[in-house]
């Protein structure tokens, strides 16, 4: 028994079977493709190949409804070759450029051979994937098919070979095409800029204009790259003449290009006219303006802009806690991030290396280990970036097991994470477990830096440990290939100061193959100072003044070394050679800090350069309070030292 075909009147007001629809015009929207897919399969004809074409390519086209254009692809058991090239286009532009590939791989399975157009959309797929070896293939098909002279199909084999790596193929190809369009050299230019080949970015310009091709905005993106980056000023400039000389249309691309190229430039106001003339921002463009006033050091007017946003991005925010950080303004890199968190912005490496930084000098233990659980909790990656800043933040609040810990977990280790965990380890008095750390660095193979060095230096004159310091430094040059640097030559003047060999650490400076600068004399005076070599204080004395004779903190180090001793006829000269410096440098500073208001009134000028002097020097040696106190007969002195005696840290707060 047959059963009755469902009739068409239930849809239609005609009793006969309505034809299928002869041609479409291009549909506008998705929602014209859903009313005629809709009719389509009402009218029966949902599998009919000439009139479902028109639908999948309105499907394809669009990434939400791309998965619609599949399944009613796949309701047609013979596609046509239109409709092959709807699917292979479609998927070619979105996030699975494999299955344009495997699409093509079908259409030929089925004695397709293929067009011109599918070629094009095939090599884009190939290109998106960076797949050189399957772009060869389609290559030698172009060719078998004779489409190796279509202008289209020469610049989509560019584009592909230049996202592949192979830009030489790229170069060949254009150098055989008999006739070249604007898209042909972009096209290169692209494949160029995309593997830092400035100099052939610049050189392929100068040969448009050779040939008198007008260049787009595509090209000047470009170009405008390869300037910046190769730090080229004089044709950065030049450039943005053209772009204004040949009404190059500016749209967000190019805006967004001009704005970074500015802002690196250090002229924000520049960048800020180019913002305001564009018809189409996006936040690229905000970002891109906020992070120019950022390096020229305005704050101010990045705040603003940041503030005025239409919508923030991970980036956005980013920046400002950035910018904040690289001009020690770390409170402010704290508190925004805390309004970050509160305005449910997942932070990225940067942001998080960038808040580690400003609790490290901060100090806020607490914020930092927040920070640290919020990475861990939110699968945040942990780069040897964010490791680094870990173990920085962990070490300079003093928690030294919990950079270790994070030391020991990293995946990634580079020579930073191991020069900041020995460095930590060394100024937090661990000495033995950096030099531990140091060996096992070595054993590794890992090549230590100048950092290195710099952290188990320190972690030698901290214990004491001369002659192993001595052999570190050493081996610097003559086992790593490593010049010493003058932190290298203070580090060892600090060790052998501190453990009171002066007159060696005199003979090493007089024997450096460079010119010591004045931290060097400066410590080896702090070193006399502290141990009472008034002889070779002097000689130090000489030097020092010499190289740095406005610096008053110099003479008030050479007045303190005098007094240490109880000459104070001779202390007295050398404050009053100093003449009006200390109160317009060192006294300055002590004038800012908590404690000294209540000092400031009952304190004549000498006691201000000794309370300058110590609120300078206090971290480079031991000031002995009780010995100064001793030897005073002034009353003022002795309410000014035993304020001091309370302890060092009040200087700080």
């Amino acid at each position: 028994m047959k059963v009755a075909r469902p009739s068409a009147r239930l849809f239609t007001t005609f009793a006969e079977t309505p034809h299928p629809p002869r041609a479409y015009k291009i549909l506008a929207s998705n929602v014209a493709a859903k009313e005629l897919h809709a009719h389509l399969i009402r009218t029966q004809f949902r599998t009919d190949q000439s009139s479902m074409s028109e639908v999948i390519r309105s499907y394809a086209l669009s990434p939400a409804t791309l998965h619609k254009a599949q399944l009613t692809f796949d309701q047609i058991e013979r596609p046509t070759l239109s409709i092959w090239n709807h699917m292979i286009r479609g998927l070619s532009q979105s996030d699975r450029p494999y299955d344009a590939l495997t699409m093509f791989d079908r259409m030929r399975d089925q004695g397709l051979a293929g067009d011109n157009l599918t070629f094009i959309f095939v090599l884009k797929a190939c290109a998106r994937v960076s797949d050189g070896v399957g772009g060869r293939k389609v290559h030698v098909l172009c060719l078998k098919l004779g489409f190796g002279s279509y202008a289209f199909v020469c610049n989509a084999l560019i584009h592909m070979y230049g996202s592949s790596g192979d830009v030489n193929a790229a170069r060949k190809m254009f150098d055989e095409m008999s006739e070249r369009d604007l898209v042909s050299w972009n096209s290169l230019i692209c494949g160029y800029s995309h593997y830092n080949r400035l100099e052939e970015v610049l050189g392929l310009f100068d040969a448009m204009q050779a040939a008198n091709v007008k260049a787009d905005a595509v090209t000047m993106v470009k170009v405008m790259l390869a300037c910046s980056r190769s730090g080229d000023r004089k044709r950065t400039e030049y450039m943005i003449k053209y772009i204004a000389d040949n009404q190059v249309e500016i749209d967000v691309y190019l805006g967004n290009t001009l704005i970074d190229v500015y802002g690196r430039l250090g002229l924000a106001s520049l960048a800020h006219q180019v913002f305001d003339q564009m018809e189409e921002k996006n936040t690229v463009s905000w970002n891109a303006m906020i992070m120019g006033y950022v390096k020229t050091g305005d704050l101010v007017a990045a705040k603003k802009l940041f503030d005025e946003m239409p919508k923030r991005n991970v980036i956005s925010w980013t920046n400002m806690i950035v910018g904040y950080s690289q001009a020690n303004r770390f409170s402010d890199a704290v508190r925004l991030f805390h309004e970050m968190m509160a305005a449910k912005v997942k932070p990225d490496e940067i942001t998080v290396a960038s808040v580690l930084s400003a609790c490290a000098h901060l100090g806020k233990l607490d914020v930092g280990k927040a920070v640290h659980d919020y990475v861990v909790e939110h699968n945040i990656t942990m780069d040897v970036y964010v490791g680094n800043s870990l173990i920085d933040m962990y070490c300079k609040c003093g928690s030294v097991e919990k950079a270790l810990e994070v030391f020991r977990e990293m995946e990634e280790k580079d020579d930073v994470s191991w020069t900041s965990v020995i460095s930590g380890l060394a100024v937090n008095g661990c000495a033995d477990y950096a030099l531990k750390l140091f060996s096992q660095m070595l054993s590794e193979g890992v090549k230590p830096t100048h950092g290195s060095f710099l952290g188990i230096l320190l972690a030698c004159t901290h214990a004491g440990l001369i002659d192993k310091g001595l052999e570190f430094f050493l081996s610097m040059e003559k086992d790593h290939g490593l010049v010493p640097e003058m932190k290298h030559y203070g580090c060892v003047v600090d060790l052998l100061s501190r453990s009171g060999n002066l007159y060696k650490a005199y003979e090493f400076i007089l024997q450096m193959p460079v010119v010591p600068d004045v931290v060097i004399w400066r410590v080896l005076l702090s070193a006399c100072q502290l141990h009472g070599d008034v002889i070779l204080a002097e000689v130090v004395q000489n030097r020092l003044l010499k190289l740095d004779p406005l610096n008053s903190g110099n003479y008030i180090l050479s007045s303190n070394t005098y007094a240490g001793v109880a000459r104070w006829d001779d202390a007295t000269k050398v404050r009053n050679n100093a003449g009006g410096r200390c109160e317009k440098t060192n006294w300055m500073e002590f004038h800012r800090t908590k404690w000294s208001k209540r000092l400031l009134e009952t304190v004549s000028f000498d006691f201000k350069c000794i309370l300058s002097f110590i609120f300078i020097t206090y971290n480079n040696y031991t000031i002995d309070a009780q010995k100064f106190i001793a030897n005073s007969k002034s009353s003022n002195c002795y309410s000014i030292l035993s304020v001091i005696q309370s302890p060092f840290s009040a200087l700080t707060d």
